[in-house]
């Protein structure tokens, strides 16, 4: 697929637009700081961009002050006593250092345990860590994405997980894959069902149209309160570059 991409600014704001071989424009906000990122037809011009960007400068502003005012962790340093979070649940960080497997234990409702070997630096605690989340992961979305692929009457063909900066799960409608962040180990298991739920659902309706929000209000009438605790949960420390 051919891109291009070009900033302007609209109303003292930085819009970075890529253009792509698609048919609609799609507006969207992007934490950590609310960047603004307009995908566009080839063919439309960047004055088009402006008009579209100016009609929903109210809703530009009312997302990025959400982000602003969204709790943001410090950056990780990976040492006992950091809090770090699991399904929801805060926990303090205990990192014991000793000969044996490197793991990651709930030692109990507010301790979780780091098992490393001695001299290990931040990045290899960073490594055990994250490969428990993605592991933890492994085994919660199997059985939800059973019960939804028949409540719905789709089928993934993969599902996959990986760090994402910009969104919370994606979905190739052609290939029938879904993406899931590995982050929403960190988040409430309603949220982590409701993006299932959102993204089986653009199997049968690829955009966030007036079928698709018909579909969600149909299969998951709580949707947008999954949503919103999802959005408003802490955001974890990262170095944001897009």
């Amino acid at each position: 697929m051919s891109t291009e991409s070009v900033e302007i600014r609209v109303s003292g704001l930085a819009v970075h637009i890529v253009r792509k071989d698609i048919k609609n424009l799609h507006l969207g906000v992007y934490p950590p700081n609310g960047r603004v990122r307009v995908a566009a037809p080839l063919s439309v011009s960047d004055e088009s961009v402006r008009l579209a960007v100016i009609g929903k400068l109210g809703w530009i502003k009312k997302q990025q002050a959400k982000f602003a005012a969204q709790p943001r962790q410090t950056e990780r340093e990976m040492v006992s006593g950091e809090s770090h979070y699991y399904l929801g649940r805060r926990y303090r960080l205990r990192v014991v250092e000793r000969n044996g497997p490197q793991r990651v234990i709930v030692r109990s409702r507010t301790i979780l345990e780091l098992h490393v070997r001695a001299g290990s630096d931040e990045k290899d605690r960073e490594r055990i860590l994250q490969r428990w989340y993605r592991e933890r992961l492994r085994e919660l979305v199997p059985p939800l994405l059973a019960k939804w692929e028949v409540i719905l009457g789709v089928r993934a063909a993969s599902v996959g997980f990986k760090r994402m900066k910009t969104k919370w799960g994606a979905c190739n409608v052609g290939a029938e894959r879904i993406w899931l962040n590995l982050e929403l180990a960190k988040k409430p298991v309603q949220c982590l069902e409701y993006l299932i739920v959102h993204e089986l659902t653009h199997v049968i309706e690829p955009h966030h149209n007036g079928r698709f929000v018909s579909l969600m209000d149909r299969h998951l009438p709580q949707w947008r309160h999954h949503r919103k605790t999802l959005n408003e949960a802490p955001l974890a420390h990262a170095n944001w570059t897009y």
